[in-house]
């Protein structure tokens, strides 16, 4: 990145870069993704969550795999000590910590997202700032749900309450803007910009890897974050039979 780029980043909030990752990297990053998906699904590994269909309600597709670091080493190489970290360390001027990583699968038949900012998802009991690193495996299109960012809005500070959707008249105050990515692309987000993802309708998955960072100097509070994860939504393999759960944000 150039100073440019970086003015770029605190100016609208967001930045695409690009190709980040070459074919051979995408082709990895793939195989790893694949790996995990097939994996078995137990308690003490990675974690898999599945959602109903849009297309056939009977039908439970995978929809994200969340906590794979600790038990995949190409992805934690990737995630924790490649250039992926030192870029997202310079927007921040200092050196960054994980605080979370995810692997969004929509797939066809997979529901989109509702307009929010993560910060509201409760996070400030963590940190005060994030950045999110979304990295395209498959193409993000209009047609099958790529991401969409509000720019500038992130100095606003919070925009709605926090653990519920922005309503619809904030909505189209922000007005959101689609950013389709190729396999390969990076787009950096702050925690504070508002974002939004439709449904896929189409016939082929739209996977993203969505990396997030904190400041060091804010503290690691990723074992933090997941082990209250757990407690409220865990993945599919460890719940309760008759208990009920809710992803809120």
């Amino acid at each position: 990145m150039d100073e440019t780029q970086v003015g770029a980043f605190q100016r609208d909030g967001y930045l695409l870069l690009p190709r980040f990752f070459d074919r051979d990297e995408v082709a990895e990053i793939t195989r790893w993704t694949e790996e995990l998906a097939s994996a078995p699904e137990e308690v003490g590994s990675h974690w898999v969550y599945r959602e109903a269909s849009l297309l056939d309600p009977e039908d439970r597709i995978i929809q994200r795999i969340e906590n794979f670091c600790p038990f995949h080493d190409g992805f934690d190489r990737l995630v924790r000590h490649g250039r992926l970290m030192e870029t997202v360390s310079r927007l921040f001027g200092e050196q960054a910590v994980l605080f979370k990583e995810k692997i969004n699968f929509k797939m066809p038949g997979g529901a989109g997202f509702k307009a929010h900012q993560d910060q509201q998802a409760g996070w400030s009991t963590y940190a005060p700032l994030f950045i999110t690193a979304l990295v395209g495996i498959d193409a993000s299109t209009l047609e099958n749900g790529c991401l969409e960012v509000a720019p500038g809005w992130h100095r606003q500070g919070l925009l709605g309450e926090e653990w519920k959707p922005l309503d619809d008249d904030r909505i189209k105050e922000v007005g959101l803007k689609p950013v389709p990515t190729e396999p390969g692309d990076v787009l950096l987000f702050d925690s504070y910009v508002p974002h939004a993802s439709a449904e896929n309708m189409t016939g082929a998955a739209r996977r993203i890897l969505y990396l997030t960072y904190n400041r060091l100097s804010d503290g690691d509070h990723r074992e933090a974050y997941y082990r209250d994860k757990f407690a409220a939504f865990p993945p599919d393999v460890a719940r309760v039979p008759g208990s009920k759960y809710v992803f809120r944000v």
